[in-house]
């Protein structure tokens, strides 16, 4: 096929390529470690058989840092301050790349005199970013003196009211030092979504036309000719945040959202959701029923899943690769590409979208991507090669990076490397960057939120969430803090905690560390209503966003946070399905035969009994425990089979982990055994396998630390007897760590 003419079989991916041929590798605002578990494993492989150097830049020391040489801790939101300092940097110390720079590159002055005005030298950029000044100048140095550099940045630069500036900070850096477009140099954005690269190769945002076009007459011509659309709408339409604030004004009477969640995921979520209520007309493609955005909807249609699709994704190398299904499609559940077909259908354009497959909207789109290229100099993508390809070529398509054009002249798999950028004169631009900080800081007493990815659960959770062995380490959402914060606000690990904002509020487990600044937190964005009564984060991020992308603060956003007064604390598991607790904080965790909720009330359940029976009118064979002080606890029975355990105290250290009751729920369970049921723990701590580390194969605390008492020393130690870090690997930092304490409890 075409791409073997362009490339040659064995062409190996540029991005891999420069992971692994790297000097030193930049992770800035990425935890890849559990966003990227695969590429961080490259990265970890890389570092041990050539030593490769890792900086870890994020305000958080997260599990990416424990292979880190040099971890900086700097302040939220000053990244830009960051690159223009080391732009800097690198002039005065004669560590430009001048011949580059003159022959490839624009506005290099412009753009190192603004950075100059704000950050002339270590001490101003160690000042902005609260990092020690021998940190900032040791990362500035390794930047430098090594020729081959990778810069990974992820979804903490991105995720900023000034997310473009910083992108660009960081790329002038390796555009004045001519670390691009070579082997083991370059910067590399790795994307927080799959086939982000490939939505935007079609258009896939408001700013954009297929094929990498934007909204300028040249472009709209373009597109207007091939698809022979007079009708093309010729400027940008809303970003997600002005359209919702469109919608909510009622400028917008009728949205279509496919395949997302923003109820949840989006900032100041429960102004989106009053949007919604107030929209005329909701239609939700989806393959979940009941996210908190589908509940919203007029018209719900059901849409295939990835595991019953067939098409191609492209990743953040530009390979393009062919996804077949493994499931046939349930009941009236219609692919994306279909259920737009009938609609446009409907609306007379049939001859348009008369697709019966999907490689005839492949060619389509190969062919779109190449036509009139010549006349452009502007575009760099281009599969004008594959455009005329059938349906059994494409079924058997093999991964494909991209340019692949038409006459077979782009034989490159890396970009940049002959120094042509595709602007008008082919030179790469420079940007001057006025590197600021967020808009709105945090008040006396408030704190700076982060929000972010945790390492077993997926955006809104709709998918993830229903696989019980994902909550098993974590089960509930959190609030990480600082030691001495919890203490000023009289907070212990483990309790819950109340964050507010926008009138909206979060409620997680405390968890204390030194891993987080003082003064900010960091909350998971996962939770939804479906799984806890206040977990939405997004409902406290404030709706700033970058001017330009339109991307959302949602990593710095001031907050109230305070200790949650609950009077009693419990945990109730059934094997009977319930969607949600009468309670003011509850949250429901999936279990292989059935599902547990931790919950909290600040007042007391009067009757416990009667309120347990009204719940499960089904059930009449109990046991009961009450301490007179608060504590109790209650076992339901149905044909000598556990149907429901309840536990209620008035503090939450009392209450047991639900792992290990949970595996009973459906058991028969004889007489003599039930009173020993109510301890809510095997009777042998030592078969039990403790709180869970390595969810792919339920391996936990317990089970790691008899292996290493027997003598396992390393995490493929483990991995041989275990199984644990050996499957997707993002327990393997966990893992690492846990070796190292135990190692320091030995020599203690």
């Amino acid at each position: 096929v075409a791409h073997k003419r362009a490339f040659g079989a064995d062409a190996v991916p540029a991005c891999y390529e420069d992971l692994e041929k790297t000097d030193v590798i930049f992770l800035t605002g990425s935890n890849a470690a559990y966003a990227h578990p695969i590429v961080f494993q490259r990265i970890v492989k890389a570092q041990k058989e050539r030593g490769i150097k890792v900086v870890v830049i994020d305000p958080r020391r997260t599990a990416s840092c424990d292979i880190a040489d040099l971890h900086l801790a700097l302040k939220p939101g000053s990244d830009a301050y960051f690159y223009n300092g080391l732009l800097c940097y690198l002039a005065d110390n004669n560590l430009l790349d001048q011949q580059y720079i003159s022959t490839h590159c624009d506005g290099f002055e412009e753009a190192l005199k603004t950075a100059r005005s704000q950050v002339p030298d270590l001490e101003s950029a160690a000042n902005y970013c609260d990092i020690p000044l021998a940190d900032i100048a040791k990362a500035y140095r390794w930047f430098g003196e090594h020729e081959r550099v990778v810069t990974l940045f992820s979804q903490g630069i991105n995720q900023s009211s000034s997310g473009v500036d910083k992108g660009n900070a960081i790329i002038n850096c390796h555009l004045a030092t001519g670390k691009i477009g070579k082997e083991g140099a370059a910067p590399f954005s790795i994307t927080g979504q799959p086939n982000a690269m490939g939505g935007r190769e079609v258009g896939g945002l408001a700013n954009q036309l297929a094929a990498h076009m934007g909204f300028n007459p040249h472009d709209i011509e373009i597109v207007e000719t091939f698809w022979n659309a007079p009708n093309i709408v010729r400027q940008e339409g809303l970003k997600a945040v002005d359209l919702f604030d469109a919608i909510h004004r009622g400028d917008v009477k009728a949205i279509w959202i496919m395949g997302t969640n923003p109820v949840v995921s989006m900032p100041n979520a429960n102004k989106v959701r009053e949007a919604l209520k107030r929209c005329e007309m909701v239609v939700v493609s989806e393959c979940v029923a009941n996210t908190d955005t589908a509940k919203m909807a007029n018209v719900l249609l059901p849409a295939t899943t990835w595991g019953e699709k067939f098409g191609t994704v492209t990743n953040s190398e530009r390979t393009i690769s062919l996804q077949r299904p493994f499931l046939t499609a349930p009941g009236e559940a219609l692919n994306d590409w279909q259920i737009i077909s009938r609609f446009a259908c409907k609306m007379g354009f049939a001859a348009n979208f008369d697709y019966q497959s999907q490689y005839q909207i492949f060619a389509e789109h190969a062919a779109l991507s190449g036509f009139k290229q010549e006349q452009s100099n502007h575009r760099a993508f281009d599969i004008s090669g594959l455009k005329n390809i059938d349906e059994k070529s494409y079924q058997e398509l093999p991964p494909t990076q991209w340019p692949v054009s038409e006459n077979h002249t782009s034989s490159s798999k890396r970009l940049f490397s002959d120094g042509q950028f595709f602007t008008a004169n082919g030179r790469a631009k420079l940007i001057p960057i006025s590197a600021r900080f967020p808009e709105r800081t945090a008040k006396a007493k408030q704190f700076v939120m982060n929000s972010g990815r945790i390492r077993d659960q997926w955006h809104t959770m709709t998918r993830t969430g229903k696989a019980p062995r994902l909550l098993s380490h974590i089960s509930e959402p959190y609030v990480q803090m600082h030691p001495n914060d919890a203490a000023q606000l009289d907070i212990f690990d483990g309790q819950l905690v109340q964050c507010s904002n926008l009138s909206a509020r979060y409620i997680g487990r405390a968890k204390v560390s030194t891993d987080q600044r003082q003064g900010e937190i960091f909350v998971p964005m996962h939770w939804n209503d479906a799984y806890t009564s206040a977990g939405r984060a997004g409902a406290l991020v404030l709706d700033i966003v970058d001017p330009l992308c339109g991307q959302p603060e949602f990593k710095h956003s001031p907050v109230n946070v305070t200790k949650y007064q609950a009077g009693y604390h419990g945990m109730l598991l059934s094997t009977a399905v319930l969607d949600a607790l009468p309670f003011d904080y509850w949250s429901k965790i999936p279990c292989d035969r059935g599902q547990a909720f931790y919950f909290a009330t600040p007042t007391a359940i009067e009757d416990k009994q009667s309120w347990l029976q009204s719940q499960f009118i089904e059930l009449s064979d109990w046991v009961t425990m009450d301490d007179g002080a608060g504590g109790y606890r209650a076992l339901g029975f149905k044909d000598d089979r556990l149907c429901v355990a309840f536990h209620l105290s008035s503090t939450s250290e009392i209450l047991p982990n639900h792992s290990w009751l949970s595996q009973q729920l459906g058991e028969f369970i004889p007489t003599t055994e039930r009173f020993t049921l109510l301890a809510s723990r095997p009777g042998d701590q030592e078969n039990s396998p403790g709180p869970i580390v390595c969810a792919c194969f339920q391996v936990g605390e317990n089970q790691i630390n008899a292996e290493i008492e027997n003598g396992a020393n390393s995490v493929e130690a483990l991995g041989e007897t275990l199984k644990c870090g050996t499957n997707c690997g993002s327990c393997i930092p966990e893992l690492s760590n846990w070796l190292a304490t135990k190692s320091l409890e030995k020599t203690a």
